[in-house]
């Protein structure tokens, strides 16, 4: 469990009331389920309902969240899993399902 302040916090309200928060942590020892040394949470969200989420809680390790689905994702980089987030989220604001 991270402890502390997170190494990547991100939170940005949009103008239609959604909200988009992304925290990350680097953590000593992999997640049960995930075989990197992240701990992660990117969500978006809007009337207190969750739309999409990305997270590797223990030991269900890296998956997607899209209303009540929950997909596995592979996990490969920060960068891509920020890339993978943002590109959901832009498919969920022009009102198309995400990939």
């Amino acid at each position: 469990m991270p402890r502390g302040e997170p190494d990547f916090h991100e939170k940005r309200r949009f103008d239609d009331g959604a909200t988009l928060e992304v925290t990350i942590y680097a953590v000593r020892s992999p997640v049960p389920g995930s075989k990197h040394r992240l701990k992660y949470s990117l969500f978006y969200g809007k009337d207190g309902k969750r739309l999409l989420g990305y997270d590797n809680e223990k030991p269900k390790g890296d998956h997607r969240h899209y209303g009540s689905r929950k997909t596995p994702y592979t996990f490969s980089t920060v960068e891509r899993l920020i890339a993978d987030f943002l590109a959901d989220v832009a498919s969920i604001r022009q009102g198309k399902r995400p990939t």
